[in-house]
C-alpha cells in the first residue's frame, strides 16, 4: 500500500514571496528522493484556474464576500479532485502556494465573513484533510504591498487597504498560533537568502 504524500502549504500576505519558495522547496524535496507536485490557489487544475479568472476579475458591479468565498472552495474543490487527492494518494508531496487557511484569512476576517462560514465550506470540501505543514511567510503589509506592486500586473487582492491587509496578517499569526505543532512562521521580510535558510531548517526539522 503506498504510503500518502505530504500537503505543504504556503501561506502569507501579498508580496510575501510565497511563489518564489515554493519553487525552492520542491527542489529540496525532490533532492531528497520525493515526487513532488508544485500548484497553487486558486487555481491548479484547468477548471480551477477558470474560476481564478473569475476570483480575480475587475467586474463592473464588484464581488461581494460570500461570492468570492464561494468561488474560491468551488476552484477549491475542483483542485483537490483533479490534483491534490490523486497525487497524495500516489505518495507525491504537494507544495501549494495558498490553501486554506488563506480563506480564514482574506474572507473570513479581512472580509468579515467570520470563522464560522468559512469553517462550514471547509467541511464540505476537504473533509478530514488538513495540510501537513503550513509554513507563514510572514511580511509587514506595508513591505509586502510595496513588493507586490513593483511586480507589476497588480490584480484586486494587490490593490486592497493597508488596514485590510493587517485583518489579513492577524488572522494568519492567530491560527498559527493556535497550532504550532503545524505551522512555521517565518520572517519574510527578511533578505531572500535568509528567508530561503530558514524555510530549509523548519523543513529539515519538521519532515
Amino acid at each position: 500500500m503506498t504510503e500518502r504524500g505530504r500537503l505543504i502549504v504556503l501561506e502569507g500576505g501579498e508580496g510575501a514571496g510565497k511563489s518564489t519558495h515554493a519553487r525552492a522547496i520542491q527542489a529540496w524535496l525532490e533532492q531528497g528522493g520525493r515526487e513532488v507536485v508544485l500548484t497553487r490557489e486558486p487555481g491548479g487544475s484547468p477548471l480551477a484556474e477558470a474560476i481564478r479568472g473569475l476570483v480575480l476579475g475587475d467586474w463592473p458591479e464588484g464581488i461581494d464576500a460570500a461570492t468570492e468565498a464561494l468561488l474560491i472552495f468551488a476552484a477549491r474543490a475542483a483542485h483537490l479532485h483533479a490534483l491534490i487527492r490523486p497525487a497524495l494518494a500516489q505518495g507525491k508531496d504537494v507544495v501549494c502556494d495558498r490553501f486554506v487557511d488563506a480563506s480564514y484569512a482574506y474572507q473570513g476576517a479581512a472580509r468579515g465573513l467570520g470563522p464560522e462560514a468559512i469553517a462550514s465550506l471547509e467541511r464540505l470540501t476537504l473533509g478530514s484533510l488538513r495540510p501537513d505543514l503550513v509554513l507563514l511567510l510572514d511580511i509587514d503589509p506595508q513591505q509586502g504591498l510595496q513588493r507586490a506592486r513593483r511586480r507589476g500586473g497588480e490584480n484586486r487582492f494587490e490593490a486592497e487597504t493597508l488596514e485590510f491587509m493587517h485583518k489579513v496578517r492577524a488572522e494568519y499569526l492567530r491560527r498559527a498560533r493556535a497550532e504550532p505543532a503545524r505551522y512555521a512562521v517565518i520572517d519574510a521580510g527578511l533578505p531572500q537568502e535568509q528567508v530561503a535558510a530558514a524555510l530549509l531548517s523548519e523543513l529539515e526539522a519538521r519532515l
